[in-house]
């Protein structure tokens, strides 16, 4: 059973830092790619930032340049530096793990960016 735990949400002002982590549990799977997707309130979940197996990355356009993603193979996690933070990247923040056959989230964490 593949289990992803997310944690570092909170609250912080605009242009503060945030860093996201996820930690994934489980064995028997291979990963093609992990990622991050947000979701405001009235929207719908948009992909933030994405890592593949090769270690290519992709950025939506409105983080780049100011979110990183990154990952730690010895700790089976993967993070998420938020730097210079705006109110509109507030949303709620989820983990995913994709393999060839199926995709798994986390339960969320809350990111809210005041102004």
């Amino acid at each position: 059973q593949v289990q992803l735990v997310e944690s570092g949400g909170g609250l912080v002002q605009a242009g503060g830092s945030l860093r996201l982590s996820c930690t994934t549990s489980g064995s028997g799977f291979s990963i093609k790619a992990m990622g991050w997707y947000r979701q405001a309130p009235g929207k719908q979940r948009e992909l933030v930032a994405a890592l593949n197996s090769a270690g290519t990355t992709n950025y939506a356009d409105s983080v780049k340049g100011r979110f990183t993603i990154s990952r730690d193979n010895a700790k089976n996690t993967v993070y998420l530096q938020m730097n210079s933070l705006k109110p509109e990247d507030t949303a709620v923040y989820y983990c995913s793990l994709k393999t060839f056959l199926l995709d798994y989230w986390g339960q969320g964490t809350q990111v809210t960016v005041s102004s």
